[in-house]
């Protein structure tokens, strides 16, 4: 398998920075400021906890930090009022403290706007921007925008998906809501695209996804891959969460070879030992002096 080349350099904005994510992939680390999450449930619901797991991502060398209030799966209701209790001041206080930027995970509107004044340079919106109000926000603070596909909604289960093609229907889908995000104002070099692993999707489906990962990337826009410790993964090992390490680090090789440049995950360390690795082959491999 020969790995993916994109046709043309690949730039990301994020904040005030400009990012070539053409050979490198950026690390994107998990925090959950949540009680329920399907991993490590509410071992970083604390404040002294998540700062300090957010202090070794960053050691780590995580280039992104992204933090959620609520988990993408159904759960307890977590109102509007609770989630913004969870996730801004915990913004505020990641931008005090880290030269990194900040992305946040939520489908609300008014929680991302919230964020992004208080410096979150990223809205991760796993609805596929659900809420009419969520590109006019990102829009008007300058923020990056992950689009992701997702056959129902969140909070939704959705046991038995059906496509005739799924990696046509994501990619549809995908093209339709950037040309959303690029229509209410969002710069052309702040659209992300995520085909949203696990989200209405079979573990067969997913790992379909995966392996033709380069059809989402010839889109033109950096691909993110979430596949850490998810649940295609225990399915085709029939592991427990707590035991997908291998599995989640050969999908990022996987995804990255195949064009994917933002990985979100919880084992930033070995990510970015993975991604390093692969880094300087891809840059071999265009002739990008290393």
């Amino acid at each position: 398998m020969r790995a993916y080349r994109a046709a043309a350099p690949i730039i990301l904005d994020v904040g005030e920075r400009s990012i070539d994510v053409t050979t490198r992939a950026l690390v994107m680390g998990i925090l959950n400021r949540t009680r329920d999450s399907f991993y490590a449930p509410a071992a970083t619901y604390d404040l002294d906890a998540l700062f300090a797991r957010a202090e070794t991502l960053v050691r780590d060398g995580a280039d992104l930090l992204d933090i959620g209030g609520v988990k993408a799966g159904p759960g307890d209701e977590v109102d509007e009022t609770e989630e913004l209790d969870r996730v801004v001041p915990v913004v505020a206080e990641l931008r005090r403290r880290f030269d990194v930027p900040i992305s946040v995970d939520t489908w609300r509107a008014s929680v991302a706007a919230a964020c992004f004044a208080e410096g979150a340079a990223l809205g991760n919106d796993i609805s596929g921007f659900a809420d009419p109000d969520y590109l006019p926000a990102a829009a008007a603070a300058g923020a990056t925008v992950v689009a992701t596909h997702i056959r129902l909604r969140p909070r939704v289960a959705d046991p038995t998906p059906h496509y005739d093609d799924v990696t046509a229907t994501v990619r549809d889908f995908l093209i339709e809501r950037r040309a959303r995000a690029l229509a209410a104002g969002v710069g052309e070099r702040r659209v992300i695209l995520d085909a949203g692993l696990d989200l209405g999707k079979t573990a067969r489906q997913s790992l379909e996804l995966l392996r033709r990962s380069d059809e989402l990337a010839a889109l033109g826009s950096p691909l993110l891959l979430s596949a850490s410790n998810k649940g295609f993964l225990g399915a085709l090992f029939d592991q427990p969460v707590g035991e997908r390490r291998e599995a989640s680090l050969a999908a990022a090789a996987l995804g990255i070879t195949s064009g994917c440049r933002v990985l979100r995950v919880h084992d930033v360390a070995g990510t970015v030992r993975v991604r390093d690795t692969l880094a300087a082959v891809l840059a071999a491999q265009s002739g990008t002096p290393g």
